[in-house]
């Protein structure tokens, strides 16, 4: 994270030049620009961090930080600007939208490191909220059934998944889980206590991965499933069997 200035100091230090400014880290460069574009505006913002999600582009939440795709580092001011006033309370909803459509029209992927770009579906209107509501949700599943031992985790909307309705992703590498992706189908057709149900499902794969065990379906699976209040299964029925990951 790289926290915010004062403004006293923003106003002391001048814009950095070009030069300077091309050799920045995009988390930096960000920071620096959002602050000249009137970010403190944010009530009790502290800092942006720069990631290379492939469904969220901002979000914004109790920990006051700014998660921000690297890739507005380079979008002009107006853009930005957008990002500001669609983070602002008390916004109108109509001035929301408008914001929020000017800045996923700017083609973040084509200001990404080539090794940092992946096939990646288009954000939709509406991504940014639905997103931040899955991750309260984990919050305070987290707290309620695992103690505040898991750690947070992004979540990815997915368009193409057709038989399941979620999964969770593991660095091959580490271990570490990495994201939660949903089906945007099952958010549209079966409502939130279902996706609770399969949010829970994958953090149970979460916690499985994060205490160094397999990340399958089998017995500790099941037990820690019965534990949470879940289907102890890979398969949930919801008019038809469903695939959960």
């Amino acid at each position: 994270m790289v926290p915010f200035r004062p403004l006293a100091e923003i106003d002391a230090a001048g814009d950095a030049a070009p030069a300077a400014r091309l050799s920045m880290p995009p988390a930096e460069l960000l920071a620096r620009r959002l602050e000249r574009l009137g970010v403190h505006r944010l009530p009790g913002v502290r800092g942006v961090t720069a990631n290379h999600n492939r469904t969220v582009m901002v979000s914004y939440g109790r920990t006051r930080i700014i998660r921000i795709h690297a890739g507005y580092a380079q979008a002009p001011d107006r853009v930005l600007e957008a990002i500001i006033r669609f983070l602002m309370p008390r916004v109108s909803r109509e001035e929301r939208a408008e914001a929020e459509r000017e800045f996923l029209a700017f083609p973040v992927f084509d200001h990404v490191p080539e090794r940092a770009r992946r096939v990646s579906e288009h954000p939709q209107p509406g991504d940014v909220a639905l997103l931040h509501r899955l991750e309260e949700m984990h919050r305070r599943l987290n707290q309620e059934y695992f103690g505040g031992q898991l750690a947070p985790i992004q979540f990815r909307l997915s368009g193409r998944m057709r038989s399941r309705l979620g999964e969770i992703t593991v660095d091959k590498k580490t271990g570490r889980p990495t994201e939660i992706a949903l089906s945007r189908r099952h958010l549209r057709a079966h409502g939130w206590t279902e996706v609770e149900h399969t949010v829970l499902h994958e953090m149970v794969h979460q916690w499985q991965a994060e205490t160094g065990q397999e990340v399958d379906h089998g017995a500790a699976f099941r037990r820690k499933a019965k534990a949470v209040g879940i289907v102890p299964s890979a398969v949930r029925d919801l008019g038809r069997a469903r695939k959960v990951g």
